[in-house]
């Protein structure tokens, strides 16, 4: 299977083993309430959250100083928060997580359906990548370049939830996440209503920025190391590359993600 030109090792594999401890005890006590709740920590992550009228905030726990530059800049709390100390926030995270003095305890974001996606724009799908920090990478520029929504399959995927939502700064809020279970089919299911479905492969004939590309367009990732799989590559209208001009060739997923939404994007602007 062809490796994207994203290629690198993935977090957990360079980190030592005390780190990997850490991240799983904090995945028992991110998914104690399973798929349905969400641990958000982290100052634009919360804050984010408590100005979405889609989120429920089930609890919300602060520090002083966090409840006084709360009160500074006029945001409205929807619940009574737990006024804590930093040490104790801290002693609910990984060692290495900063939670800036917010911590809330959430409802889960409804995922919604293909079928309720505009036929315009650009979605982007993420074929089994899987460390929530580039997930997260990815969600933030994809608010940045007003991505209709990112699809995800259910399995091989980190939640929306701990890391995921603090390196998406705030974007959990803003980009809709679809979770699908078969990732060939809803690419067919898109290709129904008009998307063109570029997948990104380094081994790919054409260079994404010589691809003709129209609205609505689904730009699909693979994971590191990996890449796309062979019935994702199957399902895809267009092969594309990305083509590097330095001695180092390889991005890192999230990375790629960006340089990819902004080629698209021009593409499509001057196409307007």
């Amino acid at each position: 299977m062809r490796e994207p030109k994203w290629r690198s090792k993935s977090r957990p594999q360079r980190r030592p083993g005390g780190y990997r401890l850490a991240r799983r005890a904090e995945a028992r006590t991110l998914s104690s309430g399973g798929s349905d709740k969400a641990i958000l920590y982290g100052w634009h992550t919360v804050t984010a959250a408590l100005a979405n009228p889609a989120r429920r905030i089930r609890r919300l726990l602060a520090t002083e100083n966090a409840l006084r530059r709360l009160a500074d800049d006029g945001i409205a709390l929807p619940l009574a928060p737990e006024v804590v100390r930093p040490d104790s926030l801290a002693a609910r995270l990984t060692p290495d997580a900063v939670h800036q003095g917010l911590l809330a305890e959430a409802d889960a974001l409804p995922s919604p359906a293909v079928e309720d996606l505009a036929s315009s724009g650009i979605v982007l799908v993420l074929d089994q990548i899987t460390d929530p920090h580039n997930v997260g990478a990815i969600l933030r520029t994809a608010a940045a370049f007003a991505v209709a929504a990112i699809v995800i399959t259910a399995r091989h995927s980190p939640e929306a939830t701990g890391v995921l939502a603090k390196s998406a700064s705030g974007a959990l809020e803003v980009v809709p996440i679809i979770t699908v279970q078969n990732l060939a089919r809803v690419l067919a299911a898109l290709k129904e209503r008009g998307f063109l479905v570029v997948g990104l492969d380094s081994a790919a004939p054409d260079d994404l920025a010589s691809l003709q590309v129209k609205a609505p367009l689904a730009l699909v990732l693979g994971a590191e190391g990996k890449g796309l799989r062979q019935g994702t590559r199957a399902a895809c209208d267009r092969l594309a590359r990305l083509d590097l001009p330095g001695a180092i060739k390889s991005l890192n997923v999230s990375n790629a993600a960006a340089l990819a939404l902004y080629i698209a994007s021009h593409a499509l602007q001057v196409k307007t």
